[in-house]
This record gives C-alpha cells, structure tokens and sequence, in this order.
C-alpha cells in the first residue's frame, strides 16, 4: 500500500486520499504491487479476534488462524473454539500481511496501553456484518536464500577447504579455552571468508565479513597467526585486494539503528522510519552485531519474550555448536517465531561474545 499512508497510519493520523499532497512521490504507489481478493480471509480475521474476546496480539492471532499452538493459545483454551485454524490454509506470513493491511484500513486496532492488543472498531463490526471486496496487496515473500547471506559478499574464487577445515577446529579449540559456543568467536561465513582470502595482518582481518574492529581485536589474533603460517607453509599467493566493507548510506543506516536502539526506541518505529519491513531491520542488525558492535535489546527482549522463554532460549544458545536459526526451530518444535529467535540471536552475541 502507499508508504506514507502506511506511516501516517502508524503515528495516528489520516492520509488525505483526495487532496493529500505528493501520493504520487511515494514508491509504492508509483509501483504498485500485485493485488488478490481477500474478503472471506478478513472475515475470518475479524471472527478470530472476537471469538478469542480480544486478549491476543498479532502472533496469537495468526497461530489460532493457522492452527498452531503456543502456552498462551493453551492457557486460553483457544486451541478447543470452532474458530481455530480457520485459516490454515494460508501461512502466517500471509495473516500478519493481511493484519497490517486492515490495520491501516481501519477494521482493527492496537491497543495502545498493552502493546499490540488487537481489537474490532465499529468500522470492522460494519464489515462483519456486510462484508464488500477488500483487495489485498501481496506482501514480499522473505525467504532462507535471501537471508542466508547474511554477512557474505559475491565471491571472486574458491574457498580453501583444507584451510577452513583446520580453522574450524581452531575456532573449537579457542571456544573451549574461553568456555563459549564455537560460533560466538566466528560465524561460519566469516571463516569462509577467511578461507578464501587468507588475512594475515589485523587490518585485512577487519575487512572479512562479519568481522568488526571489535571482534578482530578479541579473536583475531590466533587466527592472524594460524593463517600467516599456512600461506607460508603451502606458498599461497593470496588475493590482492580485500573487499573492503561498504560505507555511506549504509553505514549511516547502521549508525541510525545503533542510535535509536540506545535510545531504546521500539524495533518496529524504527524500522518504519527508514521503510524497512521488521525482517530487514533484523537482517541489519545482525550486520553490526556479527561485525562485533554490541546492541542493548534487552529493552525490547522483554517486550516479545518473557522471563522463563529468555532463559530457556539462552540456555539453549549455550550449548548449542551451532547458531542456526533453522535448528532452533526444530529444537523448540514451532514453540517461537523464527523472529524471536533470530531476536534474542543478536542480544546473546551482544552479551556473550562482543
């Protein structure tokens, strides 16, 4: 939909349809999505919200639309009314779209005081009622190819497999000494980066991705020496230039979420000031993070997670080998959104490892 009809939304104001100025300066707009007939899916949104007396935020929503089933959909007794999964024919990524879409449209709302809350307006009771065509714009699709490469950039040569190999036993060996999960010292893009374009100085090291000032001058060091002593031993003509990290506009957009994140600003403001979708901002994130600047999400942890879940997922971080999103959620089996994960991913390497 209009990006600045989506934002004036968001801050509680009205975007002018007839008279208000510069609709046609917004790139939505100048570059419409595709669009689907949604009206039977707004009604069940709408039934599911009632019927669950208007106590959940959006996740619940989306989980008793789809079927799925959390402590608080259990707690509720959610899991046993007529209306759950009512909705499991589409994915959840398709409910939140279409959530945020009658959002804007007036058929819901947020309750302000407990954040997230959601509740029918006299406008959405009005549809119920009557239901008419709502288009629906189709949402962009975020999916594990595009956020695989987290910190990786287009490589120009061949990974060195024995090399890599011998650093990921360097890499345990060093975790063991300093009592940590082996991909809080380096992710593994970061030493395929390594074992790619062999650093042997700590100027060179700051340059391989997912690597920062910070994180080289903590882990680096062993590294440096391990891989200076492999070119020399195996005569490596190693590359002649070294990516060097990006700077300007996106440096100052990592600058602006480091800013506003200290100011303890909420993740979802943040990420509509600068027209990021909430899966772009955390891409962003674990930019800065896995580069070894710290990032104080406590604030916003507790919102999304409480006490025990933080624990439990900590404990599990702890002892985890790897840092994989996927295999959390396998362990925790649909107990918490890729989202939260991903979350509470950024605020373990922020305490345990930068």
């Amino acid at each position: 939909m209009s990006r600045r009809k989506f934002m004036l939304h968001y801050f509680g104001e009205e975007f002018d349809e007839v008279n208000g100025a510069g609709a046609d300066m917004d790139d939505n707009t100048r570059n419409p999505k595709e669009k689907e007939e949604a009206k039977d899916n707004v009604v069940k949104l709408i039934k599911v919200v009632q019927a669950t007396s208007e106590k959940f935020k959006s996740k619940e929503i989306v989980k008793a639309l789809t079927g799925k089933v959390n402590a608080l959909i259990a707690s509720h007794k959610t899991d046993e009314k007529d209306i759950f999964g009512i909705g499991s024919d589409r994915d959840k990524n398709y409910w939140m779209a279409l959530i945020r879409q009658i959002l804007v449209a007036g058929l819901l709302k947020k309750e302000i005081e407990q954040y997230g809350i959601l509740h029918v307006t006299e406008k959405g009771e009005a549809f119920l009622k009557n239901p008419v065509s709502f288009m629906m714009t189709k949402d962009h699709v975020y999916n594990k190819a595009n956020d695989a490469a987290i910190v990786s950039a287009s490589k120009g040569g061949v990974v060195d497999e024995k090399l890599l190999k011998q650093l990921k036993d360097l890499r345990k060996t060093q975790a063991k000494k300093l009592d940590v999960p082996p991909f809080v010292v380096f992710q593994d893009p970061s030493l395929e980066d390594m074992a790619l374009k062999y650093p042997i100085s700590m100027d060179e090291m700051v340059n391989i991705n997912g690597v920062g000032e910070g994180k080289a001058k903590k882990y680096g060091r062993p590294f440096l020496e391990f891989i200076s002593a492999y070119v020399e031993e195996n005569e490596i003509i190693r590359p002649e230039d070294l990516v060097v990290k990006s700077t300007g506009a996106n440096s100052g957009l990592k600058l602006y979420i480091i800013q506003n994140v200290d100011r303890k600003l909420p993740l979802p403001d943040i990420a509509s000031s600068k027209g990021l979708e909430i899966p772009e901002l955390i891409k962003e994130m674990e930019q800065i993070v896995y580069s070894g600047t710290k990032l104080n999400l406590g604030y916003w942890i507790d919102e999304v997670l409480d006490e025990d879940q933080q624990e439990e997922i900590h404990e599990y971080f702890l002892e985890a080998e790897t840092d994989d999103v996927e295999e959390a959620l396998k362990e925790f089996d649909g107990e918490y959104e890729d989202e939260e994960l991903r979350l509470y991913r950024l605020k373990f390497i922020s305490e345990v490892a930068n």
